[in-house]
Formats: structure tokens, C-alpha cells, sequence
């Protein structure tokens, strides 16, 4: 195949969504989130993304900032935390999340290649730029692409539209990389080519199309280019 943009989901693909949550557990003083952080970390990701969904379906729009406080909410109250000053301190984390190890030198591969490489995500602009800057990731990606530009959440095909707008690139040019099944599934639907990070382990969306690669991790992703 013939990739000449590289384009990345930006939460729990490039950066780890659950890092915020392990690093205020680590804090001192907090105990109590320190023996339910997994499933808060959990639950939060799962209510964060099934908002977005159900917002979409129902035509309700709101930024990736909303949809994330909504979802630590619930996530709190179902671990029995309520705790103002957690909740601030989870969502200030949430601005510095960890990217994971391999990316750096990932993208520096595929740069060095000439590959045009850059985000598509739910994420509102300010917390896209802050991720990425905290990463150090800015001189290695040419954009980051946000839902907010067309209101609606992927997997809508408006959201890949994005891509050869930006880029002017074929949809078959376009190596679309994303930890979550669905939104790799969406985009082999769409026509790009697809890398599932399967982080995880899980098994494979029972949907219109599936992944046409799937890696636990990224860093062997320049070999399949």
C-alpha cells in the first residue's frame, strides 16, 4: 500500500487515559481512590465515550471537555467518592496526560520518512494543544484535527472527511490509527487503511467493517508502512 499521511486518535491511542487517575491515586492523602482507581479509570473512559455516542445519535452536541466531566461524575459517584477536591484534581490531570513510551520515536520514524502524520479526535482544540505540547509531540505531528470543526463525534463520516480536506489525500493514502475498535472500524468502513492498538486485549467489534491490522502497542507501526 501507498500511505503518505499517517493519522492518529489522540486519547488512549496516543496518550494514556488512565494515567490521570493512577497519578492522583499515587498522591498522598488519597487512599481511598488509591483501592478503586483501575475501575474509576474504567468508568470514566467508558461514560466519556458512550456520551459522546448517545449525544451524537440524539443530535446534542457539546465539546470533549463536557462529555469528560460528565463521565468522571458518574464515575466518582459510582466508587462512592464524592470529594470536590478529587474532582478537580482528576480533571486538572486529565490537561497532563502521560503519552504513552513508543510514540515519541514513532512519529519521529515516520517523519523521518516523510510521512505527513496528525490527530483526529473527539478532543476540543485547548485540550489537544495542551496534551501535545506536554508530550513534546508538537514539531512531530503537522495538525491536530478536533470534532469541534463539524459537530459530531466519531464515528460520523463527516469527522473522516476531515482528513483529505486537510491533507488532500485519497482515502486510500491515509493509514488511520486507533485504540478503540469502533473507531478503527469506522474508519475501515470508511476506506482508510486501520491499525487497532489493541491495548487492551479485547476482541473484535462485531461491526461493518474491522481493522485491517491490529498491534498491542505502536511501536512496530512504521513497519507495516
Amino acid at each position: 500500500m501507498t500511505i503518505t499521511t499517517c493519522i492518529f486518535d489522540a486519547y488512549g491511542t496516543l496518550f494514556d487515559v488512565n494515567s490521570a487517575a493512577r497519578r492522583a491515586a499515587e498522591e498522598p492523602g488519597q487512599d481511598r481512590l488509591a483501592a478503586v482507581w483501575p475501575q474509576l479509570a474504567r468508568d470514566w473512559r467508558q461514560k466519556q465515550l458512550e456520551y459522546s455516542w448517545l449525544r451524537a445519535i440524539a443530535d446534542r452536541h457539546c465539546d470533549f471537555w463536557q462529555v469528560t466531566q460528565d463521565g468522571l461524575d458518574w464515575a466518582m459517584e459510582a466508587a462512592g467518592l464524592d470529594d470536590a477536591d478529587l474532582r478537580k484534581r482528576l480533571l486538572a490531570l486529565y490537561w497532563e496526560l502521560e503519552a504513552y513510551p513508543e510514540v515519541p520515536q514513532m512519529l519521529r520514524t515516520l517523519k523521518t520518512r516523510g510521512l505527513q502524520t496528525a490527530i483526529l479526535s473527539n478532543g476540543a482544540p485547548d485540550m489537544l494543544r495542551a496534551a501535545i505540547t506536554l508530550a513534546g509531540l508538537t514539531d512531530l505531528l503537522d495538525d491536530a484535527l478536533s470534532v469541534e470543526d463539524v459537530g459530531i463525534f466519531k464515528p460520523h463520516t463527516l469527522v473522516y472527511d476531515m482528513v483529505g480536506k486537510r491533507f488532500g489525500c485519497r482515502r486510500d493514502e491515509v493509514l488511520f490509527v486507533s485504540s478503540n475498535g469502533w473507531d478503527a472500524a469506522g474508519g475501515a468502513g470508511y476506506g482508510f487503511h486501520t491499525v487497532w492498538a489493541n491495548r487492551s486485549d479485547a476482541p473484535v467489534d462485531r461491526l461493518y467493517a474491522r481493522p485491517e491490522h491490529i498491534m498491542p502497542d505502536l511501536s512496530r507501526l512504521p513497519e507495516i508502512i
